[in-house]
This record gives structure tokens, C-alpha cells and sequence, in this order.
């Protein structure tokens, strides 16, 4: 929220009002309680009216600092509030002087000037970002001159500094440039596509590239100004009374994300068979049994092996989204149906949605249980965007989410294994009531971690933790523990497959493991060209699905090189399998995302720090996209040396690199001194990987490791060490092959 009007003025009709004076500290024992006036304080007369400050500082977690600042700290309490641990109750360690406040978590130190007051957060010394007396501000619209105005039209606001040089990441998926000064972000989800300043999935957490991060604790509208308002602050609002917000210290991003999902949760571990490619019915196509039959079947029989068959939205009868209930003209034996695709090894999946079309055999039932959302004078809420007389389900009253999964237990009865938790972005702030009273502005971010949970909770307890996943396109802080996200409806050409690429690496560097995306783009129809590009790159994400919206994604329908494309990109993913679910499992121990920008990967290394047509996928694999029709990649290597995974061809890194590739080849590079394990016989994504791996390693130094995970758990550990200049394997495994790649 921009207040000011330029460097000195303030916009008209508005005031604001910063800390002066840090005038009297008390010590809480776990927290340290601040009285700042905002104006100079002489005499006790002083004290007698004007806006005072109350800041609460805390230290949850080592290297955490919590600052709570109030106007007013009297406002009741609205829910829902973030699902944050709380953490440490122990005496706050601290010191104190004529002069300042130091408050100390492990490496990280909040230094606060007492006059003039000022915020420093400070490292091992080194200051990383710091606060003035005019960047925390209690900010009032239509400001009448007495501290008792009316409520409403106020916001707590904070500045924190950005240095010379520093960069700033995340705020969830974000489809413009990666790096986000210069930007104005509103946090708040929304329907909007892939081509906008909107994103279905908005997190109020940045991340900077001195290795710190931000949290704002807010579910409802956050509003950042990274280096607009004020070129060198990052600023960030909320309106009413009070802003909470944590500092996290790393030292390198990749250990701030390790703390913030200690702190917000971390990415669930999807089943293995998730990551093989999934196939879809596309949204508005015509489809029934024999169509679903051909399309398996035509995969199978030109060797592309299916792990999920994806039912969009026409599985159920139109006009009736959302009854659970099978198109019984297009689906005469569903029972058969999924019973034929399991004997082929391949997983269900159905679309689903929050909401409850008036034609809905569900309709009457859900309105006279109380089950929807409604108006503040009784009245269900309605409209008639995406259904006609759309109803929401209330996902804050228990008997309601629980009518809900009872829904779905059928489908999953009947043999379905996961849904598609599709929409969630489209709910009302204005003339609705919840069942828990829970506050609709803070509710409209927030649906989407109550309704993916509902679901992803069934899951896991219907079928085990091991095969517990969703396929959701809206989230908010605390859904990483709910996988897989997707980025949303794409058109279908090169700018939409690097808008997306750009959404993906914003989302991961947010606190999410694991992102997917439709291949070949979800708005109308890409060219073969397009199509055979955008295989790589999604059989080259952590989760890959063939999905459109009028028209089929089947690469038959494209043209004979899309089969081998699809083939050949489909089972090298395969083949990867033992290196990807092992990266997947320290992700999901981590917090580490699977899938990295290159900033995050190689924050030493300065030509890294805006790209984002590349990325890691994992640890050593370098993957590169193509994005233009004439076959030809730019990319950069970092230094050291790097091997091509396709070629084993050796290249010294520290360059950018431009070739031709053709379409069953990728720049694909993996990092020296990296070992890759892969499947020798590898049919589809799930198969068991002990007696039947190879390690790959690359340009073997002095020694290496890897430890292989299957099931949730380690299987083995590969060790090689150079010994006197030759490559040995330390630690043989029974049954596995090692190939040396030194170039």
C-alpha cells in the first residue's frame, strides 16, 4: 500500500505515524514489550494523548526474530490465523544500555536504537536490513486529529531496508520477472490465468539474496512494495491495528527455507508413482468410456508408459459440477472403467471443485444442513460465475467438511486414488458469514489451505500417508504439506511456457517442494513445435501431466515426432526415478524445494542471480528449456566442470553456452563430482529400484556420495573415492552397475 508522495510528502488525506522513541522496555520473560510514541516526548504532558506504538519483540526459533507491532491492541482477534509453530518459551536473551536494545538468536541480532528509534537486523555483525523511525507506521486514511477516529481505513505498515545489490525473491507464484524489485504485489488469490500480475497461489514471504527471508503472518490482503514506493525498502501493509511479521536468518536462502517450514510446515512426500506422467481428459472435450479406453491404450501400445489417468471436470454431468456423481450417459460401468485402467497399472484421478452448483443433486441437501457459505441476512451465497447459482462449501464447519469427504470416500471406495483439487481462488469478502465467524478477509486467502487439507487428510487416511497427494492449483502458507501444485491455465505458446517456468521458480522459492504445469498449455491449441518443446521441459518438472481445455493432448494428434518425443522423454523420466524420489524425500525433510532456481542453487555465482529460463532439479541436474521455434538454447553453466547428461559430453562451466537441439534432446548437465542413480530396467515411474540401479558418477574429485531412498526411507549408500588417481567404488552395493563419466 503506497501512502506517500514521494521522499517528504504524504498522500493527501492521509497520515502516518512512526516510532520516535523506543521511551520505556519491559521484560516479559519470552518477549521484550516496547511503548514507542510517535512524536518527541519532553515532558509528562507529552504522554497525554497522540498515537503510541506498542512493539513486541520475540525469538521463536535460533535465528528467528518475531516483531509484533500494535496501534490498538484492545481489536478482537479474527480468525483464522496461519498454522504456525509456536516455538520456544524461554527467557529471551538480550542486553541493554542507555542507548539500545540487542536481542540475540544464534547468529541473528536485532539491534534497536532506543533515540532516534531505528530496527537493525544484524548477522555475525553484518547488518542485513534495517528499520527507521518513518518505516513502521501506523497509517490512517481521512485522519480527523484524535487518536480515537473511527475504525476503519487504517493500516499497519513496515519498511524494511534493501541494500546496493540485494535481490528479492518469492511472494509465492508470480508470472513476470523472477526477481521481484521494482515490483508492487498484492497478496491476494485470484482466478486470473498465467499472463497477469494475479496468481491463484499468493504467499506473503519473500526471500533475499543476502540469505534472509520475511514472513508477514497475515492470511488476508498484504500488500509489498519491493523497492517502488521507496526505492532501496521493501515495504509490506496490512490493514488494521496490529502487523505480525518474522525475520529469518540463513545464512544462504536455501537454509531460510529450511526455517521458514520449520516454522509453516514442510512438503508432504508424494508416492512415488506420482511422478510418472499423467494423462488427461482435457476440460470441455467430449469423452465417454471408449475414449478414455483409446487414449490409454493408444499410449500403451506406442510404448508410453501412464502412471495417472486424470477425469476432468465432464466426468460428472454439466450443470451438475459438484455432485460426485458419474455421467452415467458417458460412463456406463465406472466401477469397470477404473478397474481396467488399475490393470494396467495406472492411478485415478478426479477433478473436483469447493463449490456446489443450484443444479447439484447436493444443492438442497448442503443449504438445509447449514453446509454453505452464506449472506449476512441468511441466504446462501450465490452467483452465477462458473455455474449457474454457484454455492461455496463452508469448509470452517466441521459437519460440513466432513459431508464433504464423505462424498469423496465413495469415489475413493470405488477404487479412485486422488483428486484434482481444482479452483478456491474466487471467494467473497463481502456480505458473507462463516460458521466459525471467522473474518471473511482473512478467510479469502486461507479457503484454499481449509479445503485442500479437507481433502488431502481423506487421502492419507483412506490410503496411507505413502499414497497421499492432490493435484491443487490454489494455496496460501501451510499448503506445501498438502502436494502437488500446478501453475494454473496457460495459453499455449513459447511466452506462456516461460510465463509458467517463471510462475514455478517464484512458487518454490516460497516455501513449496514440488510444481507441476499442463503441458503444452491449457488455452486453446499449441503448434506440434510448441507441443515437442514443452514435453522436455514438463518430463523434466517434478510432476508431469498432458492436460488442455477443448481440445486432446494425446502427441498422436500432433504429429508422428510428438510420439517419440512424448516416448522418449516419458521413460527417461523413468529411468530417473531412483535420483528424483530420492531428492523428493530431502525435500520433504528439508524444505528445500526439488525444483531451484539458479540463485538459490549458485548464490556465489553473480550471472545467476536473475535467470530463470534454467533451473536445478535437485541437486546436479541442470535443465535448460527451449523457448523459440528454430531449436536453439541459451543458457549459462556455471563455473567447475559440467557433464552432458545425454552426451556425457564435458564442458567447463563460468559460460553461456547457445546450440541447436533437436527434439529429443535438451541441455541437460550435471554438476562435477555429482552421482546420478537410474534405472537399468525401468518399465514406468514404479518400479523397485534395489538390485536394479546404476550410478552414474560425473567427473569424480577426491570423493563422493548418495544415498538412494525408496518407501519413505533409506535403501543404500554409494560411496566412491579417487585412490591413488583411480575411481573406486568404497561402499558396493549386490546387483548395481557404476559408470564412470570423467569426459
Amino acid at each position: 500500500m503506497q501512502y506517500e508522495n514521494g521522499c517528504w510528502l504524504l498522500k493527501e488525506g492521509y497520515a502516518a505515524f512512526g516510532p520516535t522513541v523506543a521511551y520505556e522496555i519491559t521484560d516479559l520473560y519470552d518477549r521484550l514489550k516496547i511503548c514507542a510514541p510517535t512524536w518527541i516526548v519532553s515532558n509528562k504532558g507529552d504522554t497525554l494523548e497522540g498515537i503510541n506504538l506498542t512493539i513486541e519483540v520475540s525469538t521463536p526459533f535460533p535465528e528467528m526474530i518475531r516483531i509484533t507491532a500494535y496501534h490498538h491492541k484492545g481489536v478482537v482477534e479474527k480468525m483464522p490465523t496461519f498454522p504456525v509453530k509456536k516455538g520456544s518459551e524461554e527467557k529471551l536473551t538480550y542486553t541493554e544500555d542507555e542507548k539500545k536494545i540487542v536481542i540475540y538468536s544464534g547468529s541473528l541480532n536485532l539491534v534497536i536504537q532506543k533515540k532516534p528509534f531505528s530496527m537493525s537486523f544484524m548477522r555475525d555483525g553484518i547488518l542485513l536490513s534495517k528499520s527507521g523511525s518513518r518505516d513502521l507506521c501506523y497509517v490512517k486514511q481521512n485522519w480527523r486529529g484524535y487518536a480515537y477516529d473511527h475504525p476503519g481505513n487504517c493500516w499497519m505498515s513496515q519498511r524494511l531496508s534493501i541494500s546496493v545489490d540485494e535481490l528479492i525473491y518469492g511472494l509465492g507464484e508470480r508470472f513476470g520477472p523472477l526477481v521481484k524489485n521494482g515490483q508492487s504485489v498484492v497478496i491476494e488469490n485470484k482466478d486470473g490465468g498465467t499472463s497477469s500480475a494475479q496468481s491463484y497461489k499468493n504467499i506473503p514471504f519473500y526471500l533475499s539474496s543476502l540469505g534472509y527471508g520475511v514472513f508477514v503472518n497475515h492470511p488476508e490482503t498484504v500488500e509489498f512494495e519491493v523497492g517502488t514506493e521507496q526505492v532501496s525498502r521493501c515495504g509490506f501493509s496490512v490493514k488494521g491495528e496490529k502487523l505480525d511479521y518474522y525475520f529469518i536468518s540463513g545464512p544462504t536462502m536455501k537454509d531460510v527455507l529450511v526455517r521458514y517450514t520449520d516454522l509453516t510446515g514442510k512438503p508432504a512426500l508424494p508416492p512415488q508413482w506420482s511422478f510418472g506422467l499423467w494423462l488427461s481428459t482435457s476440460f470441455t472435450t467430449d469423452y465417454d468410456t471408449d475414449t478414455v479406453e483409446s487414449f490409454v491404450d493408444g499410449m500403451l501400445e506406442r510404448g508410453i508408459p501412464l502412471s495417472v489417468f486424470h477425469f476432468d471436470c465432464c466426468w460428472m454431468r454439466e450443470f451438475h459440477w459438484t455432485d460426485f456423481t458419474w455421467d452415467s450417459r458417458m460412463f456406463r460401468d465406472p466401477v469397470g472403467l477404473i478397474r481396467m485402467l488399475k490393470s494396467k497399472n495406472i492411478k485415478v484421478c478426479l477433478w473436483i471443485n469447493p463449490y456446489i452448483g443450484q443444479e447439484s443433486k447436493l444443492f438442497a441437501e448442503a443449504m438445509e444442513k447449514g453446509y454453505l457459505l452464506r449472506r449476512k441476512n441468511g441466504d446462501v451465497w450465490q452467483w452465477d460465475m462458473w455455474q449457474p447459482g454457484l454455492a461455496i462449501v463452508d469448509f470452517t464447519n466441521p459437519a460440513a467438511a466432513a459431508w464433504y469427504q464423505a462424498a469423496l470416500k465413495g469415489l475413493l471406495d470405488m477404487g479412485v486414488d486422488c483428486f484434482k483439487t481444482d479452483f478456491g481462488e474466487r471467494i467473497p469478502v463481502e456480505d458473507v458469514v462463516y460458521f466459525d465467524g471467522s473474518s471473511p478477509e482473512k478467510m479469502h486467502n486461507y479457503y484454499a489451505y481449509l479445503y485442500n487439507k479437507t481433502v488431502f487428510e481423506l487421502i492419507r487416511k483412506e490410503k496411507g500417508k505413502e499414497d497421499a497427494l492432490v493435484f491443487a492449483r490454489s494455496a496460501t502458507v501451510g499448503s506445501q504439506a498438502f502436494p502437488v501444485h500446478w501453475g494454473g491455465d496457460c495459453w499455449s505458446d513459447y511466452d506462456a511456457m516461460a510465463q509458467s517456468l517463471r510462475g514455478g521458480l517464484s512458487f518454490i522459492s516460497s516455501g513449496f517442494g514440488f510444481w507441476a504445469h499442463d503441458i503444452g498449455g491449457f488455452e486453446e491449441t499449441s503448434t506440434a513445435d510448441v507441443y515437442k518443446r514443452w514435453l522436455a521441459f514438463g518430463l523434466l518438472s517434478t510432476h508431469s501431466r498432458l492436460h488442455g481445455s477443448s481440445s486432446y493432448r494425446v502427441p498422436w494428434l500432433y504429429d508422428e515426432e510428438a510420439v517419440d518425443v512424448c516416448r522418449f522423454f516419458t521413460r527417461l523420466k523413468a529411468s530417473l526415478m531412483p535420483y528424483l524420489y530420492s531428492s523428493a524425500y530431502q525435500t520433504s525433510q528439508t524444505g528445500v524445494p526439488m525444483i531451484r532456481s539458479m540463485a538459490m542453487s549458485f548464490e556465489e555465482d553473480r550471472n545467476c542471480r536473475y535467470l530463470d529460463r534454467q533451473y536445478m532439479l535437485g541437486d546436479s541436474l541442470l535443465i535448460a528449456p527451449i523457448f523459440n521455434d528454430h531449436g536453439m538454447a541459451s543458457y549459462y553453466l556455471p563455473e567447475g566442470r559440467w557433464f552432458n547428461f545425454l552426451t556425457g559430453q564435458m564442458c567447463t562451466g563460468g559460460v553461456w553456452r547457445q546450440e541447436y537441439h533437436d527434439y529429443l534432446s535438451i541441455p541437460m548437465w550435471v554438476m562435477e563430482n555429482s552421482v546420478i542413480p537410474v534405472g537399468v530396467d525401468a518399465p514406468d515411474a514404479n518400479y523397485r529400484f534395489a538390485g536394479n540401479l546404476k550410478f552414474r558418477v560425473f567427473g569424480l574429485k577426491e570423493e563422493t556420495e548418495y544415498t538412494v531412498y525408496q518407501d519413505g526411507k533409506e535403501q543404500m549408500r554409494f560411496t566412491a573415492r579417487r585412490i591413488n588417481g583411480k575411481p573406486e567404488v568404497i561402499t558396493p552395493l549386490e546387483g548395481c552397475l557404476v559408470e564412470w563419466i570423467d569426459g
